[in-house]
């Protein structure tokens, strides 16, 4: 039985070792040729795998691309949900509103900095009439809107939301200024360091929770 669990053992940390190198390549795919270049054939190449390896692994392309995003938003291929980090933990011990609000802007810096390039090349020529990428913007938009929202919670939590703004409409705006576009705009677009945009971020973000009157 032992030398069961061990041949078992084996044969999901090679697939799992497969599933990492496939995304490893992909990502690379997509950064120095882009999305419309890559197909699953393409990538099964230069991956030295099958590609119904591909669709076993991941899927198709569409689920490629989301895994991708994935393990590059986290920084590794570890399930554990963004909101449960560390990074986000530690939000939830800022002593006071504004801490944590300029800790979240560090978050979110570390967010852009692991998936900005990845978006700019997935997003350079916008979704148009892609259906796949179209869905993409879609789900990580509605995942980005979660994850904002866990953040609140933590916020309303430790440290109570005053009203005005209250918490649907510091949503709203967390939402917006967090969005990857602006730290695209900013950062790459402007030329701002990433030092200069989480200053900025964490100013804005500080000013939401006492908008003027």
């Amino acid at each position: 039985m032992a030398k069961r669990g061990y041949d078992v053992s084996r044969r999901l940390e090679a697939a799992q070792e497969t599933r990492r190198r496939i995304l490893a390549t992909a990502y690379a795919m997509l950064l120095s040729d882009g999305y419309d270049q890559m197909t699953v054939a393409r990538l099964a190449r230069a991956a030295g795998v099958s590609p119904q390896t591909v669709y076993n692994s991941i899927g198709g392309k569409s689920e490629v691309v989301k895994a991708v995003y994935d393990v590059t938003l986290a920084g590794d291929d570890d399930p554990t949900p963004m909101s449960e980090r560390p990074q986000f933990l530690a939000m939830r011990d800022s002593p006071d509103p504004v801490a944590f609000m300029r800790a979240y802007a560090s978050v979110s810096r570390m967010i852009f900095e692991h998936v900005g390039p990845l978006l700019g090349v997935l997003l350079e020529g916008g979704a148009g009439g892609d259906a796949t990428l179209r869905a993409f913007v879609a789900t990580i938009e509605g995942e980005r809107r979660t994850g904002n929202g866990h953040a609140l919670d933590a916020l309303q939590t430790t440290h109570g939301i005053p009203d005005p703004p209250g918490r649907a409409t510091l949503h709203d705006i967390v939402w917006t200024l967090t969005a990857p576009e602006v730290a695209d705009r900013l950062i790459r677009r402007c030329g701002w360091t990433p030092d200069a945009y989480e200053r900025w971020l964490g100013d804005q973000l500080v000013a939401a929770l006492h908008p003027a009157t």
